[in-house]
């Protein structure tokens, strides 16, 4: 056996090195400069650590803090250094699981007698930095079984022992650094040097293993950086976000609200939400007509088979309500966790021609998933949501084309909406893991490739993420970054052989025999409640004017000029201008700052010398006097700003 290994960087330039050599090694071969800031690595697709051997020829991504792994290894390892800081102030305290998250990480810890809450936090931060100083390596050994419950049983973790009972041996490894050993898979940073400033950000109760008849234990978020001018950008990034929360400026301007009565998760939309949620409808719905869509409708529930023949009831059937029993023998219905086998069923509804091809069906339609109620929030993550849900039949000739005009369709509705700042991520199936997915392994072949040269020819900035796809077919998402620089999944496009498999769809083509088509499943909302909700801290409420649930607020200096604010309102209202008529009996400065809290984007103020010369004083919402507008010419300027922002 050769003792020399190729090594394939992301260029594509190859290197030889002797077998067992480290990514840090080749880094450090690479630039010292480099080896410095890499916190783990990519061998072959799995994420590992960077002092971790190569045994084999591979393909070698070095990990950094610009990368999203580089700071998940980050965040996982200070995980480890809180629990070994959280041993050292707290003797005997036990752990559950200590996962990296989207931003930072938590620990779930059992205190056990010992008293712990915010007036901690510093004292912990400090020892964590005091740990870190010490550049301790996070050592990996991998572990029998015996031996690892040996460990924790001495140790008296109840926690890590049920933990291990779910393992195989010979799978299990252990990682130390300091005085802190813990059961874990890794991967890890080199060492605790990297971890330059931390930050405790909040204490909250959590069940063990999410079970509610289990104990409670203490979930401490956190998270770290390697400079403090870092982490002095994102907790003041934190508090721009308290600001811009969805729930707080979506009570504050009306827009929505909860019931207990009514149920977690189910969200009621106030009138002032409902017009923006018409506006957003409306406007896709007319793109979509231009594009060669057609409406349909669909009803909330299904019979509980048509969601066993599109495979979802076996792949979501766990997060979704319960069945509907009715008093039918053996009847059963769901409410709809997908409205894709829906619009299957209406294609099916008569016989089709390849002539007919594409079809495009698209829809508005509200779905349910059983959420955990300790997973909702807000707008974000609910039990009743609506998606503004399409599905194209086509010709396996015709894919690549209308793959091309989604894409083109949601880069205008982001254009529209003031999202410019997106790449775009290839979603792959895992080939290690082919019982996530359905379907024939030539199909995805040609839908992977299909939608990475689609993506190549529009010149997408792409990420490719293997093992993301949906369970019946690759997808295109698009994550966009806010105002806030979060990441957001939005737009999705997906390619699916397989449900028109199952749902045994046909045409007939040119030759007078039966076909497949193929399903392109798209939404560039995605879910409009999530949307809205994004849309609403993208903008801190300010919403782009065409969308603006009030577009203007007249305001009457005196009773003595409501008769014409009314005028005006009853005209501008005729040219689709919304608003309303400020008639309280209050100084023309409060109603001023009243408007713009409500963040109305325009206020028209009317006066005597309105009245006589048939003008309005115009402010903008943010910028103050606008000066005089005739009212046909505040009609010409609004509708100007609108198309400028819709063309």
């Amino acid at each position: 056996m050769s003792e020399k290994i190729k090594i394939t960087l992301p260029d594509g330039s190859e290197r030889q090195y002797d077998r067992g050599v480290t990514a840090m090694d080749i880094a450090k071969d690479i630039s010292e400069g480099l080896a410095r800031n890499v916190l783990s690595a990519k061998v072959n697709g799995e994420v590992r650590d960077a002092l971790r051997g190569i045994d084999k020829d591979a393909r070698l991504e070095l990990l950094t803090w610009n990368n999203e792994e580089g700071k998940a290894t980050m965040w996982h390892s200070s995980a480890h250094l809180m629990a070994e800081a959280l041993e050292a102030l707290y003797p005997g305290v036990k752990f559950g699981i200590g996962p990296a998250i989207e931003s930072g990480f938590y620990y779930d810890v059992d205190f056990g007698d010992q008293q712990f809450d915010s007036e901690n936090l510093k004292q912990l931060e400090d020892k964590m930095l005091e740990l870190a100083r010490q550049k301790n390596e996070y050592l990996r050994k991998e572990v029998s079984k015996t031996d690892a419950l040996a460990y924790f049983q001495e140790k008296g973790d109840e926690y890590k022992l049920e933990l291990i009972d779910e393992l195989e041996d010979g799978t299990i490894t252990f990682y130390t650094q300091g005085n802190f050993t813990d059961l874990c898979k890794g991967p890890h940073i080199p060492n605790t040097g990297f971890i330059k400033a931390a930050k405790i950000l909040s204490v909250a109760g959590a069940y063990w293993r999410g079970d509610e008849s289990k104990k409670q234990l203490t979930r401490l978020y956190g998270i770290t950086f390697p400079k403090q001018k870092e982490l002095n950008e994102h907790l003041e990034m934190l508090e721009e976000a308290k600001k811009r929360d969805h729930r707080k400026i979506g009570q504050e301007l009306d827009l929505f609200t909860f019931s207990q009565k009514v149920g977690k998760g189910l969200p009621l939309w106030l009138p002032k939400g409902a017009i923006l949620r018409e506006r957003l409808e409306n406007f896709l719905k007319k793109a979509q007509v231009k594009a060669g869509y057609d409406q349909v409708v669909s009803p909330h529930i299904g019979g509980k088979e048509l969601y066993v023949t599109s495979g979802h009831y076996a792949k979501y059937g766990e997060d979704s309500f319960q069945p509907i029993r009715t008093p039918a023998e053996d009847e059963e219905f769901l409410l709809k966790p997908m409205n894709c086998p829906h619009h299957c069923e209406i294609y099916k509804s008569r016989p089709r021609s390849y002539k007919e091809l594409p079809i495009r069906y698209a829809e508005f339609g509200t779905v349910y998933r059983y959420e955990q109620s300790g997973e909702l929030h807000g707008l974000t993550r609910v039990r009743g949501f609506t998606q503004d849900d399409a599905h194209i039949f086509c010709r396996p000739d015709q894919v690549k084309e209308e793959f091309a005009k989604v894409i083109d369709l949601i880069l205008y509705v982001f254009k529209a909406l003031g999202f410019a700042d997106f790449t775009t991520q290839v979603s792959l199936r895992d080939p290690d893991n082919p019982g996530k997915y359905i379907g024939k392994d030539e199909d995805w072949e040609r839908a992977e490739a299909a939608i990475q040269e689609v993506a190549n020819e529009k010149g997408l900035k792409t990420v490719v993420e293997t093992g993301e796809a949906a369970f019946y077919g690759p997808k295109l998402d698009f994550m966009v970054k806010d105002a806030l620089k979060r990441s957001w999944q939005l737009g999705t496009i997906q390619v699916d052989y397989s449900l028109p498999e199952r749902f045994e769809l046909e045409y007939t083509g040119s030759d007078n025999l039966k076909h497949r088509p193929v399903m392109i499943h798209r939404a560039p909302f995605g879910s409009l409640e999530r949307f809205v909700a994004i849309l609403i801290e993208n903008t801190a409420g300010n919403f782009p004017l065409w969308l603006a649930p009030e577009q203007m607020s007249i305001l009457p200096i005196s009773e003595k000029y409501h008769d014409y604010a009314k005028e005006v309102f009853l005209l501008l209202q005729q040219k689709d201008i919304r608003g309303q008529v400020d008639e309280r009996d209050e100084k023309i400065g409060k109603k001023i700052r009243d408007a713009e809290v409500k963040k109305i984007p325009f206020m028209l103020i009317v006066g005597e010398k309105e009245c006589e010369e048939r003008t309005v004083s115009v402010r903008a919402h943010g910028h103050g006097d606008q000066g005089s507008m005739s009212l046909n010419g505040f009609v010409d300027h609004f509708q100007g700003l609108v198309d400028e922002l819709l063309k």
